[in-house]
């Protein structure tokens, strides 16, 4: 069980993720897509047999917790938004596809699994921002050598509409069921993919004023054979 709280009201929910997916390849323009392929590329990621994909993850790697641990340090997050199904109606969180690098370089599904994937406790009802959708901004930063730096920034219009994802996942409406939570796709990182000591996520909403943000240490367990 997960407790979320609404920004706004402070109310809190209480979510059983039961099904956690991960959206990949989830651009709303094709160039984005390629941009993100050919980064990956680059460290051995092959190429997906079509997009978006949806990747299915154990649910008990989605957690709120300040701190996660990774084998080896291969590792690094990516920003993403977050769509929680509850029973009363869908939330928005901001969270973090925290993914094993070399793991990746053999199966992006494999990758996925290997860490877990940090969510904002605080939340959004998704009906709150789905009319003023392309206004929202993403941004994280990655602490690295003790020094935060950005890591990605954006907006939400590089990737695709809740309600078109939802769609091309195979629903008729922008809700998912309750006990579903949903990680939406990501933007091209500034500069290389890189290992941090911590990140840090955010969504903002400049029609209202209002963002989510997250933060997570990063502790790196050693290799051993």
């Amino acid at each position: 069980m997960t407790d979320f709280q609404l920004a706004d009201t402070q109310e809190s929910i209480h979510v059983d993720v039961r099904e956690l997916i991960i959206a990949g390849w989830a651009g709303r323009v094709q160039s984005a897509i390629d941009e993100h392929i050919e980064e990956l590329k680059e460290i051995g990621v092959t190429p997906p047999s079509s997009t978006p994909l949806f990747y299915r993850v154990a649910a008990d790697q989605f957690t709120t917790a300040p701190d996660i641990q990774v084998l080896g340090e291969a590792s690094s997050g990516e920003v993403e938004v977050v769509l929680i199904g509850t029973d009363q109606g869908t939330l928005v969180g901001i969270g973090s596809d925290h993914t094993d690098r070399e793991a990746e370089a053999w199966s992006v599904a494999h990758s996925k699994q290997v860490c877990a994937k940090p969510v904002s406790v605080q939340v959004w009802r998704l009906d709150s921002v789905i009319d003023h959708w392309d206004e929202l901004q993403m941004a994280s930063y990655a602490t690295i050598d003790g020094k935060e730096v950005l890591y990605q920034e954006g907006p939400v219009t590089g990737l695709l509409h809740p309600a078109e994802l939802l769609r091309r996942f195979g629903l008729d409406k922008a809700e998912l069921a309750p006990g579903q939570a949903m990680l939406c796709g990501t933007l091209p990182v500034i500069g290389e993919l890189r290992t941090a000591q911590a990140f840090r996520m955010v969504l903002k909403d400049p029609v209202s004023g209002r963002e989510l943000q997250h933060r997570y240490n990063i502790r790196t367990l050693p290799v051993v054979a």
